[in-house]
Parts: structure tokens; sequence; C-alpha cells
């Protein structure tokens, strides 16, 4: 058999995991599969510029791609990036196209399994079902006065597939539901998934839980800080399945501190993991998770097989139109 005459690199965990299950099949198409030990969230700018060098294709997690990574790949052989995933705040997309290094993502690929684990942090937190949990295990018979769903206002910031999903969710609870974007959505999407589109003031003032679910950007870094928290209800809850960054983390902790906010449910955080040290961990009215609105065996497998298949497509392995894949720079 002929040797490999492409590499791809895999830096994101999700397909790390399993890519034993596909690698004799790409080794069969001339493919060589990279697939370096990943022991924290991501891998560091620094990191990536030594994974990267004589790849043709990364398949690429949170990573942190910079232009200093982008020219180290640029230099040697690589082709293309395809993100596991959706969000790409991680790459440098300006510095790629400079560079002539097209970057693709997964859009619409688990917008019900991130829309799940939004409401499984709403249930938790109007019901302090953790704390309860938590007071059973070690024998005390604690009686909690929860927050009834039917009647609240969830707000919805980001009304994209995933938002669009959350919506409809929490509007099977009986909830009204409001919600802002970037762009005006058609009244024939918000009329499918019962949501109403307003301001991000209004937004924020309405809303008895408000849930992050859109996309982070140099524009929308910090939407929520202290302003943003001050237009909201005392009382309401908040909920982040999106970016850690959207949120100054300072201010939501002295809006939790001085219970002007009633709870968080936060999946994602400013730095990942969250830092031992971080003032989050003592306050006992938020509930956490590790980045993992994506990760059910159903939604990886989709994702892994996905993306394996834009590789070998950006190989020419695949006579698919490369059209058809959603390329963001």
């Amino acid at each position: 058999m002929a040797p490999p005459v492409h590499r791809v690199l895999v830096t994101c965990g999700h397909l790390q995991r399993h890519i034993g299950r596909y690698e004799q099949g790409l080794r069969d198409q001339g493919i060589d599969v990279f697939v370096p030990p990943l022991t924290a969230q991501q891998f560091s700018a620094a990191e990536m510029v030594e994974h990267i060098k004589d790849i043709d294709v990364v398949i690429a997690g949170d990573d942190f791609i910079t232009a200093e990574v982008l020219d180290a790949g640029k230099a040697s052989r690589l082709k293309a990036i395809v993100k596991w995933g959706i969000g790409t705040d991680s790459i440098d997309k300006p510095a790629a196209t400079a560079r002539g290094i097209p970057v693709y993502n997964t859009p619409g690929m688990f917008s019900d399994e991130v829309a799940d684990l939004a409401l499984s942090y709403v249930l938790a937190l109007a019901r302090s079902t953790l704390r309860v949990d938590s007071a059973v295990r070690s024998g005390e018979w604690l009686r909690v006065e929860g927050t009834s769903l039917r009647g609240k206002t969830a707000g919805v910031v980001g009304l994209g597939g995933i938002g669009q999903a959350i919506a409809a969710r929490c509007r099977a609870f009986g909830m009204s539901v409001v919600g802002s974007d970037v762009a005006a959505m058609p009244e024939a999407v918000l009329k499918a998934c019962g949501a109403e589109q307003l301001a991000l003031e209004d937004v924020l003032s309405k809303s008895d839980f408000l849930i992050l679910a859109c996309n982070l950007t140099a524009e929308n870094r910090h939407l929520i800080n202290a302003t943003t928290l001050g237009l909201m209800k005392p009382g309401a809850f908040i909920v982040n399945v999106a970016r850690g960054p959207l949120v100054d983390e300072a201010a939501l902790i002295q809006a939790l501190k001085d219970q002007r906010l009633a709870g968080a449910g936060l999946d994602v955080f400013e730095v990942e993991p969250l830092p031992a040290d971080s003032p989050l961990r003592d306050l006992p009215n938020c509930v956490f998770g590790t980045h993992g609105g994506s990760s059910t065996r159903e939604a990886i497998e989709r994702v892994n097989e996905l993306t394996l298949e834009m590789a070998l497509c950006l190989l020419q392995k695949r006579t698919q139109d490369l059209q058809r894949l959603n390329r963001v720079a």
C-alpha cells in the first residue's frame, strides 16, 4: 500500500476520543491523521504553531488559531481549517482570508442539544434541583419554594437555530418569549418558534430568565456587563450556553452577591476550565457546566462524520461541490 500523501490534524476533543473508528478508512484513502494529546479545553496558539506544521487540513475545536499559527501552516502545506461546531471566535478569520486559507464550520448540527441543555439550566435554577439533591444526599430534607415557569418571560439573545429551539421549548413550558438578534428575523421564523423580536434593552428589562445563545464577536464581548445587568428585573436569572466572554464575570458576580439576580446557569466561562480561585465557585445560587452543549452521543457522531467528510472533500477525495460547505472566511 502506498504511504499516505495527505495529513489531517485533529485537535477537537470530541473527534479525538472517537478517531480510532475512522483512522483505517482514512489511511486507505491516503490520509494520515495526527492527533496530539489534548489535556485542556483547547490548544494554545504556541501549541498550534507546532502542531500545524506539515498539515493539509485541520479539524479544530476551540483552539487558538492566530495569525502566527496560520503563518506556520501556510509556510508548509495548509489548505483549509474545518471548525468542529459553530463558534469560530478563536480563529483569526481576517488573517486566514489574507493568507488564502479558507475556514469552514458546521452550523445547525446541534441546535436541539444546546437548547435542551439551556432548558436544563432554567429548570435547575427555577426549582433549586441541585441544592435539594445535595441536601438529601447529606441527610437533610430541604424544602425550597421555587419559581413557576408558566407566565414568566424568557428572553433569548440570539435567534439563530439554537435560539429558535430554546424559544420553542420555553413556549412549551407556558412562558412568553422575547428575543433579540443583530438581524431582523422573518415573521414566519418568529411565529414558528413563538418569539417576539425586540431591542436588546427591552429583552433585558422584560426577562425573568435571560438565555444567551448568540455568537461571540468583537462587538458583543462583555455584552452582559454592569450596565446591561442593571436593566434586568430584580430577581431574574441568567443562563449562558453560548460563549463565556459574552458575560463580564466580575459584574455578574457582584450582581449575584448583591442578590439583584436570583441565580445563574453557566455552561461557559471567560476562562475555561473555570479557575480554581474563581469567586463564582463560592456562590450557592449558580449551576455550572463544562462547555458541553453539543455533548450527546448522537450529536458528536453526527458532527464527527460531517467534519471528516468535509476534510475528504477539501482534499478532493469526494466529488461534492465545495460551495455546499459552510465557509465563514
